[in-house]
């Protein structure tokens, strides 16, 4: 029996975990963080919750004999994918990075690309109005930006108190170009920001920020971790774990 771990609750895992699902000889495992109210679950078996840092996740994948392992977890997910890189070596277990593929600029666009929330929040200029998509757990960079407001759609509220310049607007893709254009118009929002997470769910922001004229603050992805191979296809995938 080939055992696999996938650890991610994003759309690249939950395909990876449906192609391995039913197929002889493959048990798979799916990893969530439990960190979203009510998950999408992936097909096959699921466990939710940490495992206490490298250390618990190479005893996790050695107590349960784990022969593959795919770090399908959100393309800034930085620390996890630490984590499973060093509980790779320490356990032995062959290591495959699933990644959707970033986006990339287009006519019309207005990209300006950064490394990290913090210079984000800086290059905001005064009397803006942000649309704010770089998750819940950002928000208190952001916040400390007094003279900027800030619409910031989460799938799950923040933690209180949320700062006066801050409205919060809970909200689950996947999204259509309509939907946000009129959401840029009902907020006289000025400026998009966002992190390069990839992927068609939540793209279409960018179409409606281009048609409406506004510039986008993007915080490029950490890259993998050294030595890491990686791939952008569930399908590429699905046959690694099985090799």
């Amino acid at each position: 029996m080939r055992r696999v771990l996938i650890l991610g609750g994003t759309a690249e895992a939950r395909d990876l975990a449906a192609r391995l699902s039913g197929v002889p000889g493959v048990h798979v495992v799916s990893s969530l963080a439990g960190r979203v109210t009510d998950p999408r679950l992936p097909a096959g078996d699921v466990r939710v919750g940490g495992f206490g840092g490298a250390d618990g996740l190479a005893a996790w994948l050695r107590a349960h004999r784990i022969d593959r392992l795919v770090d399908a977890t959100h393309p800034f997910a930085e620390r996890m994918s630490a984590s499973a890189a060093r509980a790779s070596e320490l356990a032995g277990v062959p290591l495959l990075a699933l990644r959707r593929p970033g986006w990339s600029e287009g006519d019309g666009d207005e990209w300006h690309r950064v490394p990290s929330l913090g210079e984000a929040a800086a290059a905001l200029p005064d009397g803006a109005r942000a649309f704010l998509t770089t998750g819940r757990r950002s928000l208190p960079v952001f916040a400390a930006r007094t003279g900027v407001w800030f619409l910031a759609r989460s799938v799950d509220p923040p933690e209180p108190p949320v700062p006066s310049n801050v409205r919060v607007l809970l909200s689950r893709g996947p999204y259509t170009v309509d939907g946000e254009r009129a959401l840029i118009r009902e907020h006289r929002l000025d400026v998009l920001v966002t992190k390069d997470s990839g992927g068609a769910m939540t793209r279409a922001k960018l179409a409606a920020a281009r048609d409406a004229g506004l510039p986008v603050i993007m915080v490029d992805r950490p890259p993998v971790p050294g030595g890491v191979a990686e791939t952008g296809d569930a399908a590429a995938a699905a046959r690694w774990a099985q090799g």
